[in-house]
């Protein structure tokens, strides 16, 4: 939500930080004259601050009905323009704020670039539906038809100095080069990245074209010849998401996902100038924030906490109030809240931000809450419970919306909402899932039936058509999501119950998270196993999810740590989160920022859950926080207890899962209680 101002020659931060969009920002570009400064954000505004002072100049400029997502001035600095997530670009004028005619329509997807020829009588403008189209600024008019060849999003484009072309990068990992004037191609593609295309810029001259990319590196590249200049420059740990040349094209920076602005000499291409741990019980979910810079983690001491994806640094304190052990964490789609399931029987919601609990906890289950999840446009939430009900809340007011929908026999593991919002589907104890209508609450076709033993996850494919499902069964099943008929062959390898599944944002890959310690990879249209198990994890794996750009795993375990894969290779990225920025929850009641749902069952309410400290000692005993002894377990079903009330006998069994009740519980100096006159 800020804007910084770097010393180009030194790297120190100049002043403070440009305070006053309401969400992140995506864009920004000096003035011509370089007093001011443009930027343009996720809260749908473009904002003008004088370069000088770090002011705002009037008001924000507002027209958008979705994100901004590329802003840049007109040559003469009397317009700037807008492309957003509502698919239009808007040319506005820079002295009274206004919207200058109507807005550029024609693309059929989110604008992701935009920029004026250098000579300010044509935009151009990328969009993710994989064209690229120019306008004439002072009409507004379409010139041509779009350029088309590329076979991805385009993400960034750019002019020549001169004008005679137009450079765009794309989501399919090459540059093109466009003849400005009659929009054919030049040339053939310039490939070399291993990753998307982010960013593309001219050098001053028009000698060069350089490129930035999802592979961390930056590129140089004959304009004339297409041919690589040197080698890619390499140093960022992360995606370069942004890549400018300084006027004199002496410079190159850069800036990335891993939070660093580099600065590179533009001849040479020399640069100029750990696991998570912190929860004291099992990390039951993980996730990441939607912009990728923290992951949140939820566990069974209660808390959740927020961490730094990138440094496994712990992002202020544990998130505390919850009751009991924290079953499933969650961000909203726009990063800006938390919510939080709970053993306690309540749903919690939090500032991602600050940390603070948002409203009073969401109160109506009659039982644990093992998941939770919010609708794709973030207006609601839902929860499965062990009460075999399944709740829609409105995230705004925390309001039950309709009643809660019944039909599963037994305790609801997971829950997950479709694509488009119009489906929620459940995982049950009872082996079977079911999807819902969200818009009316009623049962859509039968229960999707195959299963041997109770589902613990469930999730949609990203384009909607599927729904996988992991079950005790040790198996992974794909389903057809408007028919309900199984999708090929149960996926088998996992020795031991699947407790987690999910898809990799581009649907190609599924990844699944078991109690045999380890996760798989598979390919989501053939269903074999991609490369081996990833392992490393002590215990049970709870929770497994993606990286929004799908280039990273994570996964939280009974070993209460946290860890980060490299989803291609599968090894293992630095070392166990002990804290950092994925959402965790754990069973001492907090929750650490890291992520996603994993089976895990819940624990009733009562007066031993205060109380509960840790696993059994070496001779078996289970402990309050003080040392005060509990109940002792027997040597040979210690490996099966799972929480202070659920426990597996024998340890290795897969469905002999017993739920032990405390209601009644009488512990320490209570226990006396137990006897009257009459046993007496």
């Amino acid at each position: 939500m800020t804007i910084r101002i770097w010393d180009a020659e030194t790297g120190v931060i100049s002043g403070e930080p440009l305070k006053g969009h309401t969400d992140g920002v995506s864009s920004v570009a000096y003035s011509p004259d370089g007093q001011y400064i443009v930027s343009g954000s996720y809260d749908k505004t473009i904002r003008v601050w004088d370069a000088e002072t770090g002011d705002i100049v009037g008001t924000p400029l507002e027209g958008h009905s979705g994100s901004v997502s590329s802003v840049a001035y007109s040559p003469d600095g009397r317009h700037i323009i807008s492309g957003s997530y509502d698919k239009t670009i808007r040319i506005w004028d820079t002295e009274t704020g206004a919207v200058v005619g109507r807005p550029l329509e024609g693309h059929s997807n989110w604008v992701s670039s935009v920029a004026y020829s250098p000579n300010g009588q044509h935009i151009i403008s990328g969009s993710r539906d994989r064209t690229i189209r120019i306008w004439d600024a002072e009409t507004g008019a379409a010139v041509g038809k779009s350029l088309e060849g590329h076979r991805g999003c385009v993400s960034s484009v750019a002019y020549s100095p001169d004008g005679r072309h137009v450079i765009s990068g794309s989501d399919d990992r090459t540059i093109r080069i466009w003849d400005a004037e009659i929009g054919a191609a030049v040339g053939n593609p310039l490939e070399g990245h291993s990753d998307w295309v982010s960013s593309v810029a001219y050098s001053p001259n028009g000698r060069h074209i350089i490129s930035g990319s999802g592979d961390r590196t930056i590129r140089i590249w004959d304009a004339e010849t297409g041919a690589t200049v040197g080698k890619p420059l390499e140093g960022h740990g992360d995606w370069v998401e942004t890549i400018a040349c300084s006027p004199n094209g002496r410079r190159i920076i850069s800036g990335s996902g891993d939070k660093a602005i580099r600065i590179w000499d533009a001849e040479t291409g020399a640069a100029v100038g750990k696991p998570l741990e912190g929860h004291s019980e099992w990390v039951w979910s993980v996730a990441y924030s939607p912009n990728e810079r923290h992951i949140i983690s939820g566990s069974g001491d209660r808390t959740i906490r927020i961490w730094d994806a990138e440094t496994g640094a712990a992002v202020g304190k544990a998130l505390e109030g919850h009751s009991d052990w924290l079953s499933s964490v969650a961000y909203s789609p726009n990063g800006r809240h938390i919510i939080s399931g709970s053993g306690d029987r309540t749903i919690r919601i939090w500032d991602a931000e600050t940390g603070a609990a948002v409203g009073k906890p969401l109160e109506g289950h009659s039982h644990c809450v093992s998941s939770v999840a919010y609708s794709p446009n973030g207006r609601h939430i839902i929860s499965g419970s062990r009460d075999k009900t399944i709740r829609i809340w409105d995230a705004e007011t925390g309001a039950t919306v309709g009643k809660p929908l019944e039909g599963h026999s037994d305790w609801v593991w997971s829950v997950a909402y479709s694509p488009d919002g119009r489906h929620i589907i459940s995982g049950s104890d009872d082996r079977t899932i079911r999807i819902w209508d969200a818009e009316t609450g009623a049962a859509v076709g039968k229960p999707l039936e195959g299963h041997s033993h109770c589902v613990s996850s469930v999730v949609y494919s990203p384009n909607g058509r599927h729904i996988i499902s992991g079950s005790d069964d040790k198996t992974i099943r794909i389903w057809d999501a408007a028919t309900g008929a199984t999708f090929g062959e149960p996926l088998e390898g996992h020795s031991d119950s699947v407790w987690s599944v999910a898809y990799s944002p581009n649907g190609r890959h599924i990844i699944s998270g078991s109690r045999d310690k380890s996760i798989r990879i598979w390919d989501a249209e053939t269903g074999a196993s991609v490369g081996k198990p990833l392992e490393g994890h002590s215990d049970g794996v709870e929770s497994v999810a993606y990286s929004p750009n799908g280039r990273h795993i994570i996964s939280g375990s009974s070993d209460k740590t946290i860890r980060i894969w490299d989803a291609e290779p599968g090894a293992a990225v630095g070392k166990p989160l002990e804290r950092q920025h994925v959402v965790s929850g754990s069973n001492n009641n907090s929750i650490c920022v890291l992520g996603s749902f994993s089976h895990q069952p819940s624990s009733s309410s009562n007066p031993l859950h205060a109380h509960f400290y840790s696993r059994p000692d070496s001779q078996g005993w289970v402990t309050d926080s003080d040392g005060g002894l509990l109940y002792w377990v027997p040597l040979d079903c210690r490996s099966g207890l799972h929480s202070p009330s659920l426990i597996t006998i024998p340890p290795t069994s897969h469905v002999q899962t017993v739920s032990l009740d405390f209601e009644d519980f009488a512990f320490g100096t209570t226990w006396t209680q137990i006897f009257n006159s009459a046993q007496r």
